[in-house]
């Protein structure tokens, strides 16, 4: 079987929308935010850049601290991706993390790993569940007049407020 066959490229096909399926159930990329940020926090107090001769040390006295708040954001990130109803929790500790992680570890692993940890909270705890809205097959008939007087006929007003009913909005005190 060769790769430019149609059974490949359908397989291709149907696993990326079931990707993109999973993937639109739950806050993926808030997760994926989260997990990245956590790896430069556990990674740059335990780093040695070298220029030419020159190493540079960035190791510090809280080096534990950057790798539990590290292992702990990415942690999180993958907890958001497999356990959906704690979004409001990885959110909120993936924020807390973030902030602790500035005197902690180098300044949030130089910026870079505080800002993807804080934007990937804010966003997991800001993530609802979509519910998708599927519209009635009386309703598609009625709105292209394939119903006698379909076309002629006052829309359905669901909030109460119709000329026809007498309604403007208002609602009585009694």
């Amino acid at each position: 079987m060769s790769a430019e066959s149609p059974v490949a490229a359908g397989q291709f096909t149907r696993r990326r929308q079931q990707f993109r399926d999973w993937r639109g159930t739950r806050p993926f990329w808030a997760g994926l935010l989260v997990l990245l940020g956590g790896f430069p926090i556990m990674y740059f107090p335990y780093a040695n850049l070298k220029f030419g001769n020159l190493t540079v040390a960035m190791s510090t006295t809280a080096g534990a601290g950057s790798l539990i708040i590290g292992v702990l954001l990415v942690v999180l990130g993958v907890s958001l991706w497999f356990q959906k109803h704690v979004r409001t929790f990885a959110g909120v500790a993936a924020i807390l993390l973030a902030l602790v992680s500035i005197p902690v570890s180098n300044f949030g692993g130089f910026v870079v790993g505080f800002v993807l940890s804080l934007v990937g909270g804010a966003m997991a705890v800001s993530w609802a569940p979509g519910i998708p809205a599927e519209p009635q097959p009386a309703q598609l008939t009625r709105e292209r007049g394939d119903v006698p007087g379909g076309a002629a006929e006052e829309p359905n007003h669901l909030s109460g407020t119709s000329p026809a009913n007498g309604a403007n909005g208002r609602r009585s005190a009694g």
